[in-house]
């Protein structure tokens, strides 16, 4: 049953889907808001335990026992973007949706070795931004706004 590692690693997601689902359900219910707080979680745990199914059954590729690990020269790169992303969650409530994620793009392509600063600001500005809009506007969904006030 547990004989390949994509058998092993969908039945870790299976299991956190499980846990995400139950969580995602026990969210507070709003009454007069045209999309609930539950949608976007509930939605995206019905996702994570389809794909973990699908992955499931997904033949494994063969490797070399090389292949398997992280260069060690790429180390420093992963603990990088995983140390971004620890400080864009620990932020996200206090500076707010809009600011901080405009920041780790920016910062993260950067430290990613990409050079082109104003294409880099233009997108970290306009993606974050359309996202904010997308959820306010159309979905009636709030995120954390911190210290903007809209």
């Amino acid at each position: 049953m547990f004989n390949t590692t994509n058998k092993k690693v969908s039945i870790f997601l299976i299991l956190l889907g499980i846990i995400y689902l139950i969580l995602s359900f026990r969210l507070p219910k709003y009454a007069y808001v045209p999309v609930d707080s539950d949608l976007v979680p509930i939605c995206l745990g019905f996702l994570l335990l389809i794909l973990a199914g699908i992955l499931y059954f997904t033949k494994d590729q063969e490797k070399k026992a090389d292949d398997e690990r992280i260069p060690k020269k790429e180390l420093p790169i992963v603990l990088g973007v995983i140390g971004l992303i620890v400080i864009y969650i620990f932020l996200l409530e206090i500076i707010g949706f809009v600011l901080v994620s405009v920041l780790f793009l920016f910062f993260c392509s950067m430290f990613l070795g990409y050079k082109r600063y104003v294409i880099n600001g233009i997108v970290s500005l306009v993606i974050p931004t359309l996202v904010y809009l997308l959820f306010d506007s159309f979905l009636q969904i709030q995120l954390p706004s911190g210290i903007l006030l809209f």
